[in-house]
């Protein structure tokens, strides 16, 4: 290989390099990525004074638990899904120990509902997403004058429209009635995850 072709090597890798550096700055820089973790180590969605952040990455690095199709006045029809996401080292804990280990965290996507009736039958689908709930297990008590945690758990809502703010402000008012037929169950609808079955 003579010098120009070396020449003319050397500049392609550079611009390859610089491409690659680019697209890694754009990518970092464009996400919402977690907030420093708390001191102890504790969750990358919880900052040292307990706020919590929404997981932005959920659907690629968590693991699906499991659906409830909802019905959200009686007597009519199907008009939300409730989707709901952990980490995989969460669900590994739940089937060897039976409950959520300290940090673990859940994502639940609740969505419109697509309907038609199809060759299979009357179908029904995810549409958009409306709001995330987020809980966050908290095993210790760590933030015990913050309305957002009580009963071993953050709570966090956000909504569609404005995804990277916690719009709750009391998780006993705004979070908490919606679980309590799950409270024998640590306030988690297991019931509807097989996804956490040995």
């Amino acid at each position: 290989m003579n010098t120009k072709s070396l020449g003319r090597l050397a500049a392609g890798l550079l611009a390859a390099m610089a491409l690659v550096a680019a697209t890694v700055a754009l990518g970092s820089s464009g996400r919402d990525d977690p907030p420093a973790p708390a001191a102890d180590n504790f969750s990358p969605y919880v900052t040292k004074d307990g706020v919590i952040s929404r997981p932005t990455d959920y659907r690629d690095t968590f693991e699906y638990l499991g659906s409830y199709a909802v019905a959200t006045k009686p007597d009519r029809p199907l008009d939300e899904m409730h989707v709901v996401y952990a980490r995989p080292e969460d669900i590994r804990a739940y089937r060897r120990d039976g409950k959520f280990p300290d940090g673990a965290t859940l994502v639940k996507e609740v969505t419109g509902i697509g309907s038609e009736r199809l060759t299979t039958g009357q179908s029904h689908w995810a549409a958009d997403v409306k709001l995330w709930f987020v809980m966050i297990k908290d095993a210790k008590g760590r933030f015990p004058g913050n309305d957002l945690w009580g009963d071993g758990w953050g709570w966090a809502l956000f909504l569609a429209k404005e995804p990277a703010r916690n719009v709750a402000t009391d998780y006993s008012s705004d979070c908490r009635t919606c679980h309590v037929p799950a409270r024998k169950d640590d306030w988690v609808y297991v019931r509807g995850y097989p996804a956490l079955k040995k």
